[in-house]
């Protein structure tokens, strides 16, 4: 799995003009799934999000998680993480999962957040979604298979 995690101020989804989901302070995670990923590594970059240490203490220092500040996370499904552009300028994806399975993962990495404790919010899977998205510092981490 690849993801993008984003320290943000607030984020908006929209679907079709509709607002699908929106979080206050937290992170927006971009999540692709990648042919051959299981449960235990959702399971795994879950855990590893909530307690991600992103967040300022009362000293400015990058020492408090998304749990730890009360805040919430928006989990958006990307197949585009999986983008090879090595080849021409037209990206291939074929290191992305099926969409049946790359749904499945996407579904179980959000539920674990949620068993975690941290209020999670969803983009709508293999939609045309739109993001207003308020950066935070900005602060970026990308995760890719761990």
């Amino acid at each position: 799995m690849k993801l993008v995690v984003q320290r943000v101020k607030s984020t908006r989804l929209t679907v079709d003009g509709k607002e699908i989901s929106k979080i206050g302070k937290g992170l927006a995670v971009y999540v692709g799934v990648g042919v051959g990923d299981e449960e235990k590594e959702a399971e795994k970059l879950a855990e590893k999000i909530v307690k991600l240490r992103v967040f300022e203490d009362e000293n400015g220092k990058m020492n408090l998680s998304v749990q730890d500040i009360g805040g919430e996370i928006l989990s958006i499904s990307q197949f585009t993480l999986y983008a090879d552009v090595s080849h021409g300028n037209r990206p291939g994806f074929s290191g992305a999962e099926r969409p049946e399975r790359a749904n499945e993962l996407y579904e179980h990495f959000t539920a674990k957040i949620a068993a975690l404790g941290v209020p999670v919010q969803k983009g709508v899977f293999g939609a045309d979604m739109k993001i207003e998205q308020l950066n935070d510092g900005p602060v970026t981490i990308i995760y890719d298979n761990i």
